[in-house]
């Protein structure tokens, strides 16, 4: 009967130590936690408990830099899927952080320690594993600036009085759109996707269709001495080395709008070309979004 006690009570014992343990957590950083000069970086973890998702976590991260005093950062990740965690914080600098994860699961708290190299971001993000870099958003905020200074212009030309002031604000606002990075990234994005659908469908580029396209742009660039000033300050040939690059892509994208017009002629025999345009349009967009959809795209 003794022996028998002494057992029931081991068994005790050991049921209660398990029960009041504080839960074994696994905290790892799931996608390049990377420094973005003046602009927010997203930290994303998948947290496990016992080897297991762990979901409905209050998550709270606080970070320091190692051997060098940054000040400390401090962000509540919040779950986006099931057992991943992602806030956003503004780092001061690229280096070794050391990264402080409060885990609270109602009301019982833990704590996990991450030492992480912040590395400088390269690009701010990737598409089917090819980078979009900084110098790429800097070149599409310039070609959207260089349009807006040329549409101005135009405008001067065409325009005065109240009708004038009307069209020039609207390039303001135009203006300030594309100091939103989100915007140029959608641009980049919409670009290379139906680039790389023209590739599927068996398209390619040619250096004459390219070099035909590139010397219209540029007879119309002439005609405007904002424009030629502009590209002047830019880097006469890191612009055109740019302009060739994109214009693969421009090129590529034509083959596959002049398809969707095919088709919808062909499905719309007695329509007016302004119908036409209009239902060519509708199914671009349609299979953009399609495309966009099928591509494996990161943001970094």
């Amino acid at each position: 009967m003794k022996k028998l006690f002494s057992i029931s009570l081991m068994a005790l014992l050991i049921l209660l130590a398990g029960c009041g343990g504080k839960p074994d957590y696994d905290v790892e950083i799931n996608q390049p936690f990377v420094y973005k000069q003046d602009q927010p970086s997203t930290l994303e973890v998948a947290i496990k408990e016992n080897g297991k998702t762990a979901t409905g976590l209050k998550v709270h991260a606080k970070m320091d830099m190692l051997n060098m005093d940054h000040g400390t950062q401090e962000v509540d990740l919040e779950e986006t899927t099931d057992g991943f965690y992602s806030g956003d914080v503004e780092l001061s600098m690229a280096g070794k952080w050391e990264i402080v994860f409060t885990i609270d699961k109602d009301g019982k708290k833990a704590e996990e320690v991450l030492e992480y190299e912040v590395k400088e971001s390269k690009g701010v993000a990737t598409v089917n594993g090819e980078l979009i870099t900084h110098e790429d958003i800097k070149f599409y905020r310039f070609i959207n600036k260089l349009h807006i200074a040329i549409g101005k212009e135009e405008n001067k030309q065409k325009l005065q009085g109240k009708e004038l002031e009307q069209a020039n604000a609207y390039l303001d606002s135009q203006e300030k759109q594309i100091e939103n990075q989100n915007t140029l990234l959608t641009q980049i994005i919409r670009l290379r996707a139906i680039a790389l659908l023209g590739e599927e469908k068996g398209y390619k580029a040619e250096e004459a269709e390219v070099k035909a396209e590139i010397d219209k742009v540029h007879a119309d660039y002439e005609k405007y001495d904002v424009a030629k000033q502009m590209i002047l300050e830019y880097g006469v040939e890191d612009f055109w080395t740019k302009q060739e690059q994109q214009y693969k892509l421009i090129v590529l994208s034509q083959k596959v709008q002049n398809d969707v017009i095919s088709k919808v002629k062909k499905e719309n025999p007695n329509v007016n070309e302004q119908e036409i345009q209009f239902l060519a349009q509708k199914q671009y967009e349609e299979l953009l979004v399609s495309q966009v959809n099928s591509l494996d795209i990161k943001i970094l």
